[in-house]
């Protein structure tokens, strides 16, 4: 009898063991979403941009030797009826300097629609030096149908951009708001195939 307690008891010991160690695994890849955009918008990988606020701005010091070309683009995807471009096609900025960009947007369908923009630098590297200060990318975004509508966006390139850049890239890609998530999700090349798979299934067509 005293055996089959013992044997009973590192049973129950072993059982509390694996139970915590799955309650801590679960809670690190819970932890590991923040932690990824974090390291994402530190270092600019798959192209995720930075924020900054008025004050970095202000104390910002010009790099008056060099100019940096920033091109616009932008698109609506697939299976949202917006039409969503730039007003300009590029911006002249000095590093450590700010410029103001204005992109269009016009709801082409008879609905209320939300929508979502996912931005990103190009190339990678200069990503971590491109700060937003304001962008109609921080919140989820409502036209009304057949509305249009001017959306700015201030930002900051940074004085320690890699002198060997002369020219990045800022795009933005709209989305409904519900498939947003879904799309940043389907960049992120660390995500396993499968999970990638599962939510191209999940998401209504055309919305990648």
């Amino acid at each position: 009898m005293r055996a089959r307690g013992t044997v009973g008891q590192a049973n129950k010991r072993l059982a509390a063991k694996l139970f915590l160690l799955t309650v801590a695994m679960f809670g690190f890849g819970y932890a590991l979403v923040p932690l990824y955009r974090v390291f994402c918008e530190l270092t600019g990988l798959n192209g995720t941009t930075g924020r900054a606020d008025a004050q970095a701005v202000q104390a910002s010091q010009v790099d008056t030797s060099r100019w940096v070309t920033v091109e616009l683009t932008g698109q609506a995807m697939a299976g949202l009826p917006w039409e969503f471009r730039p007003l300009k096609a590029k911006v002249r900025v000095r590093p450590g300097g700010s410029a103001v960009v204005r992109y269009y947007a016009r709801n082409m369908s008879d609905q209320s629609i939300i929508g979502r923009a996912v931005p990103s630098v190009a190339p990678n590297k200069a990503a971590p030096y491109f700060k937003k200060v304001e962008c109609f990318c921080f919140t989820e975004q409502q036209l009304e149908g057949g509305e249009s509508q001017e959306m700015p966006v201030t930002f900051l390139v940074e004085r320690d951009l890699p002198k060997d850049v002369h020219t990045l890239t800022l795009s933005y890609a709209f989305y409904y708001q519900d498939t947003a998530k879904a799309a940043k999700a389907e960049r992120d090349p660390h995500r396993p195939a499968a999970q990638r798979e599962t939510s191209a299934r999940a998401a209504p067509a055309g919305a990648s």
